[in-house]
């Protein structure tokens, strides 16, 4: 029969603090093997260390803690494999993200020597027929959204044998960057007369003068670096008009699914000063 251990020296044993234990025991991830009942201290055997460490283990990789029973409480190894092998995905995926974050702030703090300055240019876009899908979406979720309205765009107007006329598009409202959430609609240029399918609508995007600049790759990258250069740009010659920004989409995921190869144009409004290259 295995010794038993106090709540105090299996927390030594298996460096998982007495608070954690209690917790564990409440959810019931890892139960003692004894509650006095008058006392409510906690016993724990020998033989429960190695689910304690591997608890440990798992909750230091991030896992949560629902996940977690799921491993330990599952008699199938290949259902347990698989909840492992998504976990190690996810951890896979954010350290892609912590690394390119990284090598961004390197870039913020330290410019490349080599590196190109941004270029603008000015457009009228004029008023424009197109499929669109309007939401209120949080700010979070935008990625995500932009990428699935525009499949479904793509889609429906397949469906309806129309040919987009120009690159998919959208505009997305102030409130969604100062407050985190608001409206934004995805469009898709086209000529022909769109039924609205499901949510997506026929619509006239508005006619408006823009100030531009394109960013290479995916969004989920240094988007914000070409934002803020269009800004500067925009402010430092006293351009900038109230409205909603718009993005084209040059170059997306329906295009290639090479992130590496995605351009989307940024567009600031600004006041008309006519054609010609700005200053």
């Amino acid at each position: 029969m295995p010794s038993a251990l106090a709540i105090g020296d299996f927390s030594r044993a298996t460096h998982l603090n007495i608070k954690a234990l209690r917790h564990y025991h409440r959810i019931g991830l890892l139960e003692p093997a004894e509650v006095d009942h008058f006392t409510g201290h906690r016993r724990y055997t020998t033989d429960q260390i190695p689910t304690a460490q591997v608890i440990r283990r798992f909750r230091a990789l991030d896992m949560p803690l629902e996940e977690i029973h799921a491993v330990i409480t599952t008699a199938d190894t290949a259902a347990r494999n698989e909840l492992i092998a998504a976990h190690l995905q996810r951890l896979e995926m954010a350290l892609a993200r912590t690394q390119q974050a990284a090598a961004s702030l390197r870039d913020l703090l330290q410019p490349p020597v080599d590196a190109v300055p941004a270029a603008f240019k000015h457009r009228r876009e004029p008023a424009t027929p197109a499929a669109a899908v309007t939401d209120v979406i949080d700010v979070q979720d935008a990625n995500a959204w932009y990428q699935g309205a525009l499949g479904e765009l793509h889609a429906l107007l397949a469906a309806q044998k129309i040919t987009p006329s120009g690159p998919g598009g959208a505009i997305y409202a102030n409130d969604l960057f100062s407050h985190q959430r608001g409206e934004a609609t995805v469009f898709l240029p086209c000529d022909g007369a769109v039924r609205a399918t499901g949510r997506v609508t026929a619509l006239v995007v508005p006619e408006v003068e823009l100030a531009l600049t394109v960013h290479p790759g995916p969004h989920s990258g240094d988007i914000d670096l070409a934002y803020g250069s269009l800004a500067t740009y925009v402010t430092d010659h006293a351009l900038a008009v109230d409205g909603p920004i718009r993005e084209y989409y040059l170059v997306g995921p329906h295009e290639t699914n090479d992130e590496g190869q995605w351009r989307t144009e940024i567009g600031w409004p600004i006041f008309d000063v006519g054609q010609g290259a700005p200053w």
